[in-house]
């Protein structure tokens, strides 16, 4: 397997506060200033919104892959994340990032190790690791045959 990879995308600013994220592989998605900064747009994808996602699907492929590698049953999964942003150093930051991932497994003889995977999924998940954020994990598992 290659040791570097390359993603590419391009931004393309269209009007006011709103501009165009694309890619040569996927769908275009408008992307703006959030709605709680000066002259920002409600309804549009920010890129706080982006980095937060970033964080939480990547959690999610890399359990996917663990769960996968370690023969871990499960019915689904789901995380909600949110991201703080605040000022720090006299800087605005995204300095915090919660993600609250939840596996529903089907028997309780796997909550434990599913609790594991969980955690080794979020140490081995390389865009927590790529970021400054502080990354706080509050994941719950269910048990639903």
């Amino acid at each position: 397997m290659e040791e570097t990879f390359h993603y590419k995308v391009n931004v393309k600013w269209d009007e006011g506060r709103i501009g165009t994220l694309s890619s040569d592989k996927f769908t275009d998605i408008k992307v703006a200033t959030p709605p709680e900064f000066t002259k920002g747009v409600d309804g549009i994808w920010s890129p706080e919104h982006l980095l937060v996602s970033s964080v939480a699907i990547c959690l999610m492929t890399t359990f996917l892959a663990v769960a996968e590698n370690s023969s871990l049953p499960f019915n689904s999964f789901d995380c909600e994340a949110d991201g703080k942003v605040e000022k720090v150093e006299g800087k605005l930051m995204v300095s915090e990032i919660e993600l609250r991932p939840k596996v529903t497994i089907p028997d309780e003889k796997y909550r434990e190790k599913t609790q594991r995977i969980v955690e080794k999924s979020e140490k081995a998940c390389l865009i927590s690791n790529s970021v400054k954020s502080r990354i706080i994990l509050n994941p719950s598992v269910c048990v639903k045959a």
